[in-house]
């Protein structure tokens, strides 16, 4: 029976934290501190410097095409980087904030310099939070945000884009396409034309990714809805190395133990804590 507020909701984010151990995606995903009905992240370096460069350039779209290169970039940033300084971010010294600062400016002059499809005409998914039924019979839904979507008005048809922050490249059996594809195609009437990354830390242009087949994206990525469904029901969020604790759960273990120092409250409302 098809019921969102009981649904299991799943996103590339949730799925890939429960696939890294399962103790992870509940203390990221479903566990909330009693004392204050939020849910509980870390915030590190890394984390914050994706954060805010996400934040200047999916902001781009809410202007016209032609005016979104006005401002500087660099502006943008420093406008948004009061949210991410010194604790806030995660940083153990302003050494450590100063370089992060850095590689997100020079991400950002990247961008301001070759600005490709950011100076195109884009499609924009109605709502906060895109989200369709992965299986109405199972009450699954798939819900996400995609960073970029550029109108190719020769075909009137998408391209996906994701930007990344970080400096290792997206695994070749990540989900993340699979779910985009899925996701783009089920919210919104035009076809998806191709999908890209654009690796902002080394790369002036976008890298071109195959586009996963439809059936083969629902086949993925719903057996793997599935399995978190099935932890979900029953209640199974063992991390797969016992009371030793995985690389992935440990960083909320501390926040349960008191190992960690609580910095405020976060964007998407979460207590955010950091090591």
């Amino acid at each position: 029976m098809s019921d969102k507020y009981s649904a299991t909701w799943v996103s590339h984010s949730s799925v890939g934290d429960f696939l890294k151990c399962a103790r992870a995606y509940y203390l990221h995903n479903v566990y909330k501190d009693p004392k204050t009905g939020r849910k509980i992240n870390v915030i590190n370096p890394p984390l914050a410097l994706g954060q805010a460069v996400h934040e200047v350039l999916e902001g781009l779209v809410e202007y016209k095409a032609e005016e979104r290169m006005k401002e500087p970039l660099a502006l943008r940033l420093e406008k948004n980087w009061k949210k991410y300084a010194g604790k806030k971010g995660g940083f153990k010294s302003l050494d450590e904030e100063v370089a992060t600062k850095e590689r997100a400016l020079g991400m950002l002059a990247r961008v301001e310099a070759n600005p490709g499809p950011l100076i195109n005409k884009t499609v924009r998914i109605p709502g906060d939070l895109p989200h369709y039924y992965l299986s109405a019979a199972e009450n699954i839904i798939l819900c996400g945000k995609v960073d970029w979507l550029e109108y190719m008005p020769e075909d009137d048809s998408v391209h996906i884009i994701d930007f990344k922050t970080g400096k290792n490249e997206e695994n070749a059996d990540s989900l993340q396409l699979p779910m985009y594809h899925l996701l783009v195609r089920n919210s919104q009437k035009r076809a998806i034309s191709k999908a890209s990354y654009w690796y902002l830390d080394r790369d002036d242009g976008l890298i071109e990714k195959e586009l996963p087949s439809l059936v083969d994206a629902e086949k993925r990525v719903l057996d793997a809805a599935r399995r978190v469904k099935a932890a979900r029901e029953t209640k199974s969020f063992d991390c797969p190395r016992g009371a030793e604790r995985c690389f992935a759960c440990r960083p909320f273990e501390a926040i349960l133990s008191g190992e960690a120092e609580f910095v405020g409250v976060g964007e998407y409302n979460q207590d955010m804590y950091v090591l």
